[in-house]
């Protein structure tokens, strides 16, 4: 069998601080990263007032600064801006954007030279690129970042049994899951980061010989190292329990279970902090004890992992869960469902939940609160994250090109 040594890696956004090309080229492996937009240090745009345009400057990464790197910010600012005046819709614009990128890596991908390669792109925007790749008979490596039309399954059911919780989501069109399975059909290997993402392709028919299970890379921070966590010997109305969800406040992440418990428990000792951007109605008659503190820079994601006593991951689906592996790095019990990336060993650093309900989250958090040493327990058992390093996600790259479908 060939082995295909070098890859490429069209990437729209920076998803996982761009983990893969970093881990490729860590290892001498990445021929060159296609993305939306680059902007080094010394870019023009660099340039501007502080506030402007500050999530596309952060488009860069030192661990790629010597790197083969394509990107097209300048076309990007232009269809951003486009878009905007044409005020399509959330879909339109998602779809637009995908289809935008895919028509910029091909082109790119055709100035490139010729060699065996792997094509690595992540799903709804690999289609095209995975078209040109099998015309040139390279290898196609699939990154799915969600658990696909299962997941807006879920969450569809979940909206229709809250109707009164009012949100932007609308479920996709049906032409973007006709494009998503023929980038399936297209790929040689497809790459998901839980075992639950494994089980949703495989009730969408995904063939389960064709999936390989590969957990997100994550460096702690340094500051986290030497962090040390303590615990009061019983949780008071002085002293409460402290609950934090840091992430999208959305349906899909559980937020109407978490808010039916801190409604069974709000005679406890316990405060519910919200971090996050808000994508849901707030309730009008909100318990006292939840605390909605709204968007803050990642900058500040620290903080509350640092203050916090537990971290409460409620998903209904998620491919992984990035702040798993955030709060793990500072020491912080989770409690999580079943439904994302395996972070949590039940009993061991947290507790996984029977099923996402208000009624098992308060029973979690009862027995929390009851046994402050529990937690401490927990806080010492903290899963180590180096086997979610970069030279971890390597390997397991590597053993994709002795996949066999």
């Amino acid at each position: 069998m060939l082995e295909f040594s070098l890859w490429i890696c069209c990437q729209l956004g920076a998803r996982e601080h761009y983990a893969i090309p970093r881990a490729l080229h860590q290892a001498g492996q990445l021929a060159h990263l296609i993305t939306d937009a680059w902007v080094p240090p010394r870019c023009v745009l660099n340039r501007l007032p502080t506030p402007t345009l500050a999530n596309l400057r952060e488009r860069f990464h030192a661990d790629l600064a010597t790197a083969s790197v394509q990107g097209f910010t300048s076309s990007l600012i232009y269809f951003e801006i486009a878009q905007r005046l044409q005020r399509t819709s959330q879909w339109e614009r998602l779809i637009a954007r995908n289809r935008w990128f895919q028509r910029q890596a091909v082109q790119s991908l055709d100035t490139l030279t010729p060699c065996p390669t792997t094509l690595f792109a992540y799903s709804y925007a690999a289609l095209e690129p995975f078209r040109y790749a099998k015309a040139k008979g390279w290898r196609t490596i699939l990154g799915q970042i969600d658990p696909g039309p299962v997941e807006e399954h879920l969450v569809m059911e979940e909206h229709a049994r809250h109707p009164n919780y009012r949100s932007q989501w609308q479920p996709a069109p049906p032409h973007y899951w006709t494009s998503w399975r023929e980038e399936c059909s297209l790929a040689d290997r497809i790459v998901v980061n839980s075992l639950w993402s494994s089980q949703a392709l495989q009730q969408a028919g995904i063939p389960a010989n064709k999936i390989n299970i590969i957990p997100l890379a994550y460096q702690s921070p340094e500051q986290a190292r030497d962090f040390g966590r303590t615990y009061p010997s019983v949780f008071l109305a002085e002293r409460p329990l402290r609950v934090l969800f840091l992430g999208q406040v959305i349906l899909r992440k559980g937020i109407t279970a978490l808010l039916e418990a801190a409604s069974l428990l709000h005679d406890q000792p316990i405060e519910f902090w919200i971090v996050g951007t808000q994508g849901i109605t707030r309730p009008q008659q909100a318990d006292k004890q939840v605390q909605w503190i709204g968007s803050v820079p990642r900058s500040a994601t620290a903080m509350y992992y640092q203050l916090a006593d537990v971290f409460l991951f409620p998903t209904l689906s998620d491919g992984f869960g990035l702040t798993q592996l955030e709060a793990q790095a500072w020491k912080l019990p989770i409690i999580a469902s079943r439904f994302c990336g395996e972070v949590v060993k039940d009993r061991v650093n947290g507790l996984i939940l029977p099923d996402v309900s208000g009624q098992a989250i308060a029973d979690a958090l009862h027995s929390c609160l009851k046994n402050p040493r529990l937690l401490e327990t927990f806080a010492q058992q903290s899963t180590d994250t180096s086997c979610f390093s970069l030279s971890q996600l390597h390997y397991h790259l590597q053993s994709l090109n002795y996949a066999v479908v």
